[in-house]
């Protein structure tokens, strides 16, 4: 017995003076994002008949897809696994068909999205027209938009990250990226 009331009189003269410091967990976190300064350059192929501004820590690949048609590449930017889908088609007396398949795109993600806003984009000098639609929410693509000139090209981008859509942990690389998305809609040219 005495043996007994000496480990415990041990132990708790040991758990008092032990412990002086107070102990608090470390909270949950996410990983940190390291974001690269902002300077684009324009992308101006001779291939494409389009051109717009893009940003230095990104690439214009060629869209490897199945379904791929003439004039779509992908905007890549590795360091945020993320990728702007840009299609392109000619209009062709198709312009209604061509907007309203790019709001139902858009808003397939709606069972996700806590909210899907547009915005009407317009600049009257370049002849460029569109709609941008950001969707808030743990959707796939957070940014799309569709860019015409009414009469002649149709333009649809939209944004992937390749991560699990978990708007927390995605939201600082979504307000980054977007920015460059708005730079590249305001700085599209029509070139033929």
């Amino acid at each position: 017995m005495q043996r007994y009331l000496y480990v415990l009189l041990s132990l708790l003269l040991v758990s008092q003076f032990a412990c002086k410091k107070d102990y608090t967990p470390k909270p949950r976190a996410f990983f940190r994002i390291d974001f690269q300064e902002k300077t684009y350059h324009k992308i101006d192929s001779t291939a494409l008949p389009y051109r717009f501004d893009i940003p230095d820590y990104s690439k214009i690949v060629p869209d490897r897809d199945r379904i791929v048609e003439p004039f779509w590449v992908n905007l890549s930017i590795p360091k945020h696994k993320a990728e702007l889908h840009i299609s392109y088609k000619k209009v062709t007396g198709n312009l209604l068909q061509l907007t309203e398949d790019s709001r139902t795109l858009a808003y397939k993600h709606s069972i996700k999205a806590d909210a899907i806003n547009e915005r009407i984009f317009g600049n009257a000098e370049k002849k460029v027209f569109g709609t941008i639609y950001l969707i808030d929410g743990n959707a796939a693509s957070p940014i799309q938009f569709y860019l015409t000139d009414s009469t002649s090209h149709f333009l649809r981008g939209a944004l992937y990250i390749r991560e699990v859509p978990n708007i927390d942990s995605i939201r600082p690389v979504i307000e980054f990226l977007t920015p460059d998305i708005i730079r590249l809609i305001e700085t599209t040219e029509w070139k033929r």
